[in-house]
Parts: structure tokens; sequence; C-alpha cells
């Protein structure tokens, strides 16, 4: 079972900045991609932004230019730095990791993190 410490989240002004951090433990194996997803009630998750252990990065084009992607894979931590944010950006952030322990895929889930953008 894999756990998650997320943090970072809050309220923030329009054309503010937050940065979300996700930190994984336990039976994390072998990690082949970190992301964030968001939510906003009556509506599906989406992907905001995922890494490769590669460092290979994927953005939506809604966050494309304002959100940054990195992780740390000595720490199994993923962050997302956020900024020019807009009152849209609002949602439930989520951490996910996708791997392997060891030949059993999994695609585990943080439990989500507030992020409000309001002035």
């Amino acid at each position: 079972q894999v756990q998650f410490v997320e943090s970072g989240g809050g309220l923030v002004q329009p054309g503010g900045s937050l940065r979300l951090s996700c930190a994984a433990s336990g039976s994390i194996g072998s990690i082949t991609a970190m992301g964030w997803y968001r939510q906003t009630p009556g509506n599906e998750r989406e992907l905001v932004a995922s890494i490769t252990s590669g460092g290979r990065t994927n953005y939506a084009n809604p966050v494309k230019g304002r959100f940054t992607i990195s992780r740390d894979n000595a720490k199994n931590t993923v962050y997302l730095q956020m900024n020019s944010l807009k009152p849209e950006d609002t949602a439930v952030y989520y951490c996910n990791v996708k791997g392997s322990n060891p030949k059993i895929e999994y695609d585990s889930w943080g439990q989500g993190t507030q992020v409000t953008v309001s002035s």
C-alpha cells in the first residue's frame, strides 16, 4: 500500500502562487510516473501535469506556461509550482503515483488538497 503526505493547498488571490508537494512512501517499489490531477464538484478528475521517472513532463493546456511540475526521485516527492493562478484553477488537487511492486502495477491516489483562488 502506498501512503501520501500532501501539502501546500490553501486560499490565494488571483495572480498569486502556491506550491503543492506530495511525498509517497510505503510499498512503492519502482515509480514510473507521478502527477497531479484536479476535480471540481460535478466534474470528472482531470490531469493537470505529470512527470515520468526520466523527467518527461506533460501539462494540460489550461496550465501550460503557468504551472511547473518537478520531482525528487530520492525522496519520492513530486511538486507543483502554480503561478498566475486564476479563479478557474479552484479545485481539489490530487497526487497520483503509478508504478510496480515488484511486478504488480499500481495506480494510487493521495487524499487531495483544496486550492481556492479568490479575491
